[in-house]
């Protein structure tokens, strides 16, 4: 049976369709750029220099790296937080490196790639109950701000989550023995700690995380050779040190969030953690 040219092309151009969609990392050798979302405005991870007003912060200087690894250009986009998912999605940047955390609705919009570092969502308390494990706080009031991933995390460690709008009223309540600690992420807590001490107030963490949040660049589902290439960027630069220097410089043990890499790059699939929402 002899088919038609019209039919043939009609039947073809799904398939034509697929490969082009399947075939990132080609459009981005052939552009020679790597177009990466960061935060327009998030310190430490991107915002603007006082100065000279350019985007830098340790998300501006992973990119940086990512592209010369990838042996292309850089081209920056600042994004607000809420567009780090969406922009990805619709193919509007390559790639996004905005502290963007694994979550199980983020993994079914967009791919991630290995996570070069987990954050960890950690319970601050006042000083004498910092010592205390983790399950001695199941059943109680625990704060956090409204929405958000350390709200999820008290529910998972089965304590009662007491919502405000922001952090400082979070941590107001704790004062105020409204609750007996507030959650929120690593770096948050570890200044949370110090400004209070700074006041004359003992504040302390407790050692076991509320939970983990793997850390990764977020690139469009179904694109392997993409997440192929950025995956063996990532792991060539913790093998030279690079990203142990830009985390350093940036939020590392020397810098008001005196934070310690304590993981490497590390193969997503093979991570045990119970994911967040």
């Amino acid at each position: 049976m002899r088919i038609q040219p019209a039919r043939m092309a009609m039947m073809l151009l799904p398939l034509l369709a697929m490969t082009a969609q399947a075939d990132q990392w080609a459009d981005v050798q052939a552009k020679q750029s790597l177009s990466c979302g960061v935060y327009s405005d998030v310190p430490p991870f991107s915002a603007p220099n006082p100065t000279s007003r350019q985007l830098e912060g340790m998300d501006v200087d992973l990119c940086t790296a990512l592209a010369k690894h990838l042996g292309v250009k850089l081209e920056l986009k600042p994004l607000s937080g809420e567009a780090r998912v969406p922009e990805v999605k619709m193919g509007r940047v390559d790639v996004v490196i905005a502290n963007l955390a694994y979550t199980k609705t983020r993994g079914q919009q967009i791919q991630f790639s290995d996570p070069y570092y987990v954050a960890k969502e950690m319970l601050v308390v006042k000083a004498p109950l910092a010592d205390k494990p983790r399950a001695y706080f199941e059943g109680k009031r625990i704060s956090a701000t409204k929405g958000s991933t350390s709200e999820q995390s008290i529910r998972m460690a089965g304590a009662n989550p007491v919502t405000f709008q922001d952090t400082g009223s979070a941590y107001l309540a704790v004062q105020q023995n409204k609750v007996l600690g507030v959650v929120t992420n690593a770096m948050s807590a570890q200044k949370l700690v110090s400004q209070a001490k700074a006041g004359g107030v003992e504040l302390g963490i407790v050692s076991e995380p509320m939970a983990l949040e793997p850390i990764g660049v977020g690139m469009r589902l179904e694109e392997p050779a993409m997440l192929a290439k950025v995956n063996e960027a990532l792991y060539a630069m913790d093998q030279a040190g690079e990203i142990d220097q830009i985390w350093n410089r940036w939020i590392g043990p020397d810098t008001e969030y005196k934070m310690v890499r304590q993981e490497r790059t590390q193969k997503l699939s093979e991570m045990k953690f119970e994911a967040l929402e």
